[in-house]
């Protein structure tokens, strides 16, 4: 399991959502060839990216989805609750803070923190917003594992080292630039920008 890499874990998420979506169909079993047509794969990189994590099915019927959704459930560590701190109380924070997605899939918002006078001190339901100097206290009563940064290019590499200062070894980046961490931490960026580039490239050589 440690040795799979990014983009299998990438495409574990994507198979996770398949069988939420089968599940909720009513499917009970799904087969490797339809698994792939879902991804947009073939059989055999769905059957090599689950062999890194065991062995699941059975040759001839196919994938058993409640089973199967069990344990990539458990693989990708959404069978816990995770604690979660907000960066950036703007207008991304607070679409962030907003989405339902992350507290269905056990992700809790529990903490926020923004540097601007004219926020710290209200609060987003029952969280107040603090400023980023009580971030390692904060994140430290209230048991923060990951850290999202929603904050401008410029505030966000010192944020980062506030984060890793505080004891966080999770970080979930929006901030349009690259961050710098010690080993140890693990950091994923979210840069819409550039997945917007790439579509534009896409489309200016079609044309």
């Amino acid at each position: 399991m440690q040795s799979a890499s990014d983009s299998t874990v990438r495409r574990l998420s994507a198979y996770f959502r398949i069988l939420e979506e089968a599940r909720a169909a009513g499917n009970d079993v799904l087969s490797s060839a339809h698994l792939a047509a879902r991804a947009g794969l073939t059989p055999a990189q769905v059957r090599k990216d689950l062999s890194c994590f065991g062995s699941f099915g059975k040759r001839g019927r196919g994938y058993d989805v409640a089973e199967l959704r069990e344990e990539i459930r458990r693989i990708l560590g959404l069978d816990r609750a995770w604690r979660v701190a907000l960066v950036g109380a703007g207008h991304l924070g607070s679409a962030l803070f907003s989405y339902k997605g992350f507290e269905k899939q056990g992700f809790s918002i529990v903490a926020i923190f923004d540097q601007d006078d004219r926020l710290v001190g209200r609060s987003w339901g029952e969280i107040p917003i603090r400023p980023m100097k009580e971030f390692g206290r904060v994140a430290g009563e209230t048991r923060v594992e990951i850290a999202i940064i929603a904050t401008p290019a410029e505030a966000a590499q010192a944020v980062a080292d506030a984060i890793v200062a505080g004891g966080v070894r999770g970080i979930l980046n929006f901030s349009p630039r690259q961050l710098f961490v010690a080993e140890g931490v693990w950091i994923r960026n979210v840069d819409m920008a550039i997945e917007l580039e790439s579509l534009s490239f896409a489309l200016a050589r079609r044309r």
